[in-house]
């Protein structure tokens, strides 16, 4: 957790791919996919699954030796390679038994003190006081590096690494200790775990930073800040610098596998693909067979629906909400008119009660409404308070920048339409605030009705109790899955980044060593928040009710998420039946599972029976019914009664109604149907929303359902 207390935006990697000329001598690096080798050449000892790969080089380099060709050679995220070749060298590889593809590997771009309160998290009680604050947990994170001397990574209290770690800390000074376990840095970064931009330190602090006295930023949000598992231990993997290459991230997932790590924390993605050709899919699901957690963040692509990326089931599926606490940052307006925003800007007065107000853009310049410096030079704003809208092409604090080199005294932030009331609080190098497209409309009107409009910034600090909150943030990708439906995703929401969620997942285990990778999932979708703190709905960034594909299954609620009474467990080799289904070839599903698999002796199941702890259901079907199998994990004598409520227009049944538990780790299975009425299940288009929910006396496991047309 950072003890910079600002919402900041998880960033989403955005994939970019290099476009590959079928005459092409250039070299550039290619992610190579070859069958799965006799069981024996993946022994760790042995050298023949080198030989294997290097099998598949050019005889005759064109420019380099072919130890040099070679970047990667991965043992646990697939099986496969990377390395430099040029479009005729893969085109003849294509003929040589064993090649599965090679394609251009994607160069990918980089996309508090209160918040464990918000999520129910207390020192000496509850979660916290029952996981030993994620003590002995390792949580790996990739991202750009990590500032060691962060105090957030001080070691105090901090037990040694558990006896199981085989990672090494990269570092030429004695930065790793006992909250740093390890740090590793790829190729195609500057030779340091050294974090020179500030992503990963922020990731790694929200998910495990230790308790810090004091912190505040710039005198805001004071207070003592610590990540969501404080005592966890990190080992951090720099993938990224100015970019992040797919052979490094790929890398970095096959080390962490090896070194040990028990939850993976992955802020990228890019756009879907089938799950057989969606590397970071294929390293998680590599990840999860070994019982590592993997949590990846949905994406930055919000509010529009079918943007999300990593919609592999086996990933929890991370969407970005609000938190109830406010750096609040007022626009007075000449007129009186008082507005609201947020800024991370030193709490201290402008020179002048009220300054001149101006806005640049014109009409057919599109760079002038986010003040570029060309229009600000134009216009003349020495001295004066500037109005731009937010340019989603660069960062708020940039903007700032430019406006104080052109002379501007202050700036007003006002948002695009689609991000309507989704507002942050960002360290601006000039006195700044960011106001909703609302209020910034409200501006706009001010500045038209007079001549001499004016303004100022009334800073007034860290403000809590917002009640909207939790609200879904307008960047945060939506649903549903664009590749393959029947499963709902995203999974969850969690402040802004997946970080937090990497945090909870890290305390779970601690609390629960036993329990699956599927099982955590579990835990915390069925226990999340549906309503914000006035228990409304949880809001869009429009305040309107949030839909099921902005939600999933609601917001964290990590005080309940250890205790959910019964869980749905998936095992590695259930995905088989279902990865059948989705009428993948022997060799794609071999591909994801490093193993030989063979569909024709499986009774394929469709992406609904898939023992999840939602529902996605197809609308315009007669009948769909689907079987859960649910584990107690609650007290070992307990009676479960179904609650149903279904979505407008479809009929759920449920069999049995009730469920009777005699033991701990008991599993029972139950029989759902749905239905469309003769009158039909909502319009063409329409998205419907519900839930199952088991009760007991103690516990409510609540399963959302979505009924849609896909």
């Amino acid at each position: 957790m950072s003890i910079i207390p600002v919402l900041f935006l998880v960033c989403i990697l955005i994939l970019q791919l290099p476009s590959a000329n079928a005459n092409d001598l250039t070299l550039r690096t290619y992610i190579v996919h070859v069958d799965v080798p006799d069981s024996q050449l993946l022994s760790e000892q042995s050298q023949d699954l080198q030989i294997w790969y290097r099998s598949f080089l050019p005889t005759t380099p064109a420019s380099s030796t072919e130890t040099a060709r070679m970047v990667y050679s991965y043992r646990n995220v697939f099986s496969g390679f990377a390395a430099k070749l040029t479009s005729e060298e893969v085109k003849a590889m294509e003929g040589k038994k064993g090649f599965i593809s090679a394609r251009p590997e994607q160069v990918l771009q980089l996309h508090t003190t209160h918040t464990p309160n918000f999520l129910g998290l207390h020192q000496n009680a509850g979660l916290w006081k029952d996981s030993n604050y994620g003590k002995g947990i390792v949580i790996g994170i990739l991202d750009t590096g990590i500032f060691p001397d962060h105090p957030s990574f001080s070691d105090e209290g901090m037990p040694p690494p558990p006896a199981k770690w085989k990672g090494t800390c990269e570092f030429n000074i004695t930065a790793c200790n006992n909250k740093i376990i390890g740090a590793r840095h790829f190729k195609t970064g500057d030779g340091t775990p050294l974090d020179h931009e500030g992503h990963g330190t922020h990731a790694a602090s929200t998910a495990a930073g230790n308790f810090v006295r004091g912190a505040n930023v710039f005198g805001n949000a004071n207070g003592t800040a610590a990540g969501i598992a404080p005592l966890a231990h990190l080992a951090i993997y720099k993938v990224c610098s100015l970019d992040c290459s797919e052979s490094d991230i790929l890398a970095a997932m096959d080390t962490a596998i090896e070194d040990g790590v028990d939850v993976l924390s992955i802020s990228f993605g890019g756009s879907p693909r089938e799950f057989h050709e969606d590397n970071i899919a294929l390293g998680a699901f590599s990840a999860t067979q070994k019982g590592i957690f993997v949590s990846c963040s949905a994406g930055n692509n919000g509010p529009f629906k079918f943007s999300l990326s990593n919609e592999a089931p086996w990933i929890l599926t991370v969407g970005a909400s609000t938190i109830d606490r406010t750096l609040r940052a007022t626009a007075v307006l000449g007129s009186k008119l008082e507005l609201n925003g947020e800024s991370a800007f030193p709490p201290k007065p402008l020179p002048l009660a009220q300054l001149p107000l101006v806005y640049p853009g014109t009409i057919g310049d599109f760079s002038s409404n986010y003040c570029d410096q060309e229009s600000l030079n134009r216009t003349g704003v020495k001295g004066k308070i500037v109005l731009c809208y937010i340019d989603t092409r660069t960062t708020k604090i940039e903007q700032g920048r430019v406006v104080k080199d052109a002379g501007g005294a202050a700036m007003i932030l006002m948002n695009l339409k689609q991000e309507a009331f989704t507002t942050s609080a960002d360290a601006h190098v000039i006195p700044a605030t960011n106001v909703n497209y609302e209020d910034g409309e409200r501006i706009m009107a001010y500045m038209n009705s007079t001549s001499a409009p004016t303004a100022t910034i009334v800073f007034k600090g860290t403000i809590i109790g917002d009640k909207t909150a939790p609200m879904v943030a307008a960047f945060s990708s939506r649903g549903p899955s664009l590749i393959r439906s029947g499963i709902l995703k995203p999974d969850i929401i969690g402040p802004v980044s997946c970080p937090h969620l990497s945090g909870v997942a890290a305390l779970i285990k601690s609390a629960h060593p036993g329990w699956s990778p599927a099982a955590i999932k579990s835990a915390i979708m069925t226990t999340a928040d549906t309503i914000n703190l006035e228990n409304q709905p949880i809001q869009d960034e429009r305040h309107l009710p949030a839909d099921i594909f902005a939600t999933g299954a609601g917001h964290v609620n990590a005080a309940k998420a250890s205790d959910p009474g019964l869980i749905y467990d998936i095992e590695p080799q259930d995905y088989i039946p279902y990865l059948c289904g989705l009428n993948y070839s022997d060799r794609e599903v071999s591909k994801i599972f490093l193993q030989r698999v063979s569909c024709s002796g499986v009774s394929v199941i469709p992406g609904g029976q898939l023992n999840y702890p939602s529902f996605a259901v197809r609308l315009g079907e007669s009948n769909q019914t689907f079987t859960r199998t649910v584990t107690n994990v609650g007290e070992a004598t307990s009676s479960y009664t179904v609650e149903v409520v279904p979505p407008q227009g479809l009929n759920i049944t449920v069999n049995p109604r009730t469920l009777n538990f005699s033991k701990v780790n008991q599993k029972l299975t139950y029989e759902v149907s749905f239905s469309t009425p003769e009158n039909g299940g909502g319009d063409d288009g329409g998205v419907l929303q519900g839930y199952v929910l088991w009760k007991s006396g103690m516990h409510s496991v609540r399963s959302p359902v979505v009924a849609y047309y896909f």
